[in-house]
């Protein structure tokens, strides 16, 4: 039985706690809708992936992940008061969009596209959260092993050359991205990028 080592296709399930495994379950995968990926290619938290090193089809693992480890602390500074007029599409503002609550996808001034949580809409501005959705929590896995093989030549292209994360916190370009949908179907919140 092959053990996951890099470039494995790696699929998994698991449940996503917060903090513990008391603490509140976010997100869960199944054995119908698993999490795949390939192992070392940079796309997962590194230290999910140190953690499932080794690991045999039918493996069960339990993983604690710091936010250290995770996402990070908070960052003030990925919190900001953006211009109302920023948001204008051909000279009208989208409050269906552009609502408390909602992400958003948009692009740095250096092209980067990332989705920002809208926090608060003034007759001025819009205040947007930057950060990670789950930036200072600590993360707790418990899930099992579905397969291992050998990625094949082309997902390893599509994984190093033309793949995203689709994991919410840069976005991969894919209509819906940022959505639990979409973030599900492409990495969930192992993702690193």
């Amino acid at each position: 039985m092959l053990e996951i080592v890099k470039n494995s296709m790696v699929t998994l399930k698991y449940d996503l706690h917060l903090e513990d495994e008391k603490g509140e379950v976010i997100e869960k995968t199944t054995e119908d809708q698993p999490l795949q990926f390939i192992f070392g290619t940079g796309l997962m938290l590194p230290k999910f992936e140190s953690h499932l090193a080794g690991l045999k089809e039918g493996e069960q693992f339990t993983i604690r992940l710091s936010k250290n480890d995770a996402y990070g602390e908070i960052n003030e500074d990925a919190i900001v008061e953006l211009p109302k007029h920023v948001f204008l599409v051909e000279g009208k503002f989208d409050d269906e969009l552009v609502s408390v609550g909602n992400s958003v996808p948009m692009m740095s001034s250096s092209g980067q596209r990332m989705n920002g949580h809208v926090l608060e809409v003034t007759e001025e501005v819009v205040t947007m959260d930057f950060n990670h959705p789950l930036a200072g929590e600590d993360l707790y896995f418990t899930g099992k092993v579905l397969g291992v093989r050998p990625a094949s030549d082309e997902e390893l292209a599509q994984a190093l050359y033309g793949g995203g994360c689709g994991c919410g916190s840069g976005g991969c370009g894919d209509e819906g991205c940022g959505t639990e949908e979409h973030d599900h179907a492409h990495g969930g919140c192992g993702c690193g990028c």
